[in-house]
């Protein structure tokens, strides 16, 4: 690199350089010869070592006030390399590069001369359409995925990123399923940290294959018509000694005071989200897989560790300079993220996983928001696992487990999540919390699934649950594929498709998702029933949900609906097809002339035990 371009490393410095990986890193500048660009602003010397060199030191350049420095050398790409950092004691120490875009299978951490991934891109139309479509009135619907145990070969190793094409992209479709979910992909080294523990920001895991193999995968699903979001961790990252920590001999990435920089909770070390390069660092981390590699989004990981001085454990009394709770940089740097995204990107999908009640995660930065478009609803999340796993006679006092989310389903914009989280550590499988035997078990997960794609806000389930997996979630080998030879998990499998698909072609299911126009309760104040309508925009639009939460059929069950007419169920959780018991099926419903529940009219139905309908009007008188 030439001082002549220096405009790069003074926006880096002041926080403002959001490619910052174009610049930084190795690139290879002409056949056989590549140009590396480090930052280091403490270090007495930067060297690069690699196989190229027979791992001796090729010595870099400092640039002078910049804290960067610059060299070139002779290689060939797929070579390994590492950097080579005299600290400010004297001691030498070898370092990975953090802008690499590659690196060498785990256990190994030397990076991979390689520069950017190339792909001839083929998903134009996807791009136009998603452009095109606001995402807040257009249905999304995630399948979270850890692409290391989806599938397996038949010797137990992983599927290449190639063989995910064929294998993984046609059943999510085929499911219904707007989206895919990827847990983090950036490379991590311990398989047990599920890609949450990190150490390289711009380079896909080469657990799966090269980084163009992974441009072909995200290609692949637009292609077919999915969307791919990825779960980022701009918080914290590993503590291994040659990955980011105490970088140049100093707390480069990390927060100087130490108390700061520890994160007890995860045993790594967290972001100084303050300081001006790591925000440019980590935005052109997020920049990278949302321009370059074309990904819709990102999960942003535990934003709650980023919002206070006092979520970590033993920190409890932290406070900022003013006395308060909150993370004064976290906040800042949260905000930085978002304007810089969107302003690039103003249709990505910018989603929060953070569990506290923090206000306006997902409000606009202009009206005191910070700036996000989704935010996960763990409240909502906590509070249907726990319903569904009592039993149905122990519900009679504790519906306001369900309830209790109308009150503050519109404070965000929320995506409804069963993530992987919930199906671990001794949590069980969602069909294992089910409350009874078998079969009720799949009644419950049935009617539950419902409830989670009626209620207002945006869908996210993990893999495995489409079909009620019996066993805990592993990240060591492949889903319980042989549970599809049983009946009732087969039958589990087609409702998940069945509800799915009448979720997209539904315009009343998610059209208002985010406006108090889209839900009106006919029907909740008793213990055992509910009824609510579901609205779109158009007029007579609606769809009318009634959930039996109890295992008694119930005769005559009256139904409140907005106007008379020939009502239609379009689905029937009890339904033979799906597992349940019902061979012959109620279709056509005419209203009774009955006000009810402050409707003009009703219809009468049988309501299945434990089961659940959804009503649509046919026509009008």
């Amino acid at each position: 690199m030439k001082e002549t371009q220096s405009p790069w490393l003074y926006l880096f410095n002041r926080g403002e350089e959001y490619q910052a990986y174009r610049r930084f890193g190795a690139h290879e500048i002409a056949p056989g010869r590549w140009q590396i660009l480090v930052w280091a602003p403490h270090a007495q010397a930067v060297a690069v070592v690699g196989d190229f060199s027979q791992w001796e030191a090729v010595p870099l350049k400092a640039i002078a006030a910049t804290g960067c420095w610059q060299g070139d050398f002779a290689a060939t790409a797929g070579q390994l390399y590492k950097l080579q950092i005299t600290t400010p004691t004297g001691a030498v120490v070898e370092k990975i590069d953090p802008f690499a875009f590659a690196f060498e299978p785990k256990p190994g951490t030397a990076a991979k001369l390689w520069d950017l991934p190339q792909h001839d891109w083929q998903d134009a139309p996807w791009q136009a359409q998603m452009q095109a479509e606001p995402v807040y009135s257009r249905p999304l619907n995630i399948y979270e995925l850890h692409l290391g145990s989806f599938k397996r070969n038949p010797d137990g190793s992983y599927l290449s990123y190639r063989q995910m094409i064929p294998q993984i992209l046609p059943y999510v479709k085929q499911m219904g399923y707007t989206h895919i979910e990827l847990m983090p992909l950036m490379e991590h080294l311990l398989d047990a940290s599920w890609g949450y523990q990190l150490m390289g920001y711009f380079a896909a895991t080469s657990r799966f294959g090269p980084p163009e193999d992974f441009l072909a995968f995200v290609d692949a699903a637009h292609r077919l018509g999915l969307g791919v979001i990825m779960d980022w961790v701009p918080g914290h990252f590993i503590r291994n000694t040659d990955t980011l920590a105490q970088f140049d001999g100093t707390a480069t990435f990390e927060y100087q005071d130490p108390h700061r920089a520890d994160n007890v909770r995860w045993g790594t070390w967290n972001f100084d989200l303050g300081k001006t390069q790591v925000q440019s660092f980590l935005i052109s981390s997020a920049m990278y897989w949302l321009d370059y590699c074309h990904l819709d989004g990102l999960r942003v990981d535990a934003v709650s560790n980023m919002l206070y001085m006092d979520y970590d454990a033993g920190k409890e009394n932290d406070r900022n300079q003013d006395g308060g709770r909150d993370n004064l940089e976290g906040l800042a740097f949260l905000k930085k993220l978002n304007t810089a995204v969107f302003a690039a990107h103003p249709e990505a999908l910018m989603i929060a996983e953070e569990s506290s009640a923090y206000p306006q995660v997902s409000a606009p930065i202009d009206t005191g928001g910070l700036g996000f478009n989704y935010k996960w609803n763990m409240g909502w999340m906590n509070d249907t696992l726990k319903y569904f796993a009592m039993d149905p006679y122990a519900r009679r006092e504790h519906l306001d487990l369900l309830t209790f989310s109308w009150v503050y389903m519109y404070d965000e914009q929320f995506i409804l999540p069963f993530s992987h989280d919930e199906v671990v550590h001794g949590k069980k499988s969602l069909m294992h919390k089910m409350t009874g035997d078998r079969y009720n078990q799949f009644a419950n997960l049935r009617v539950m699934f419902v409830w989670l794609m009626t209620h207002p806000g945006k869908k996210l389930l993990f893999m495995g649950g489409e079909w009620g997996q019996f066993l805990e979630w592993r990240d060591y080998t492949q889903l319980e594929w042989v549970d599809l030879e049983d009946p009732m998990n087969a039958g589990m499998q087609t409702f998940t498709r069945t509800l799915n698909k009448l979720y997209a072609k539904t315009p009343s299911l998610w059209t208002q998702d985010h406006d108090p126009a889209g839900m009106q309760v006919t029907l909740g104040s008793g213990p055992e029933q509910l009824s609510y309508i579901r609205w779109g925009q158009a007029e007579a639009d609606c769809t009318i949900v009634v959930l039996n939460l109890m295992p008694l059929e119930v005769q005559h069950f009256r139904v409140p609906v907005p106007a008379a007419g020939v009502y239609t169920i379009v689905l029937n959780t009890e339904s033979q097809h799906f597992g349940g018991t019902w061979r012959r099926l109620q279709r056509t419903l005419k209203t009774t002339g009955v006000p009810a529940a402050g409707q003009p009219d009703s219809v009468e139905v049988v309501l299945p035990a434990m089961g659940a309908l959804l009503i649509e009007p046919k026509l009008r008188r």
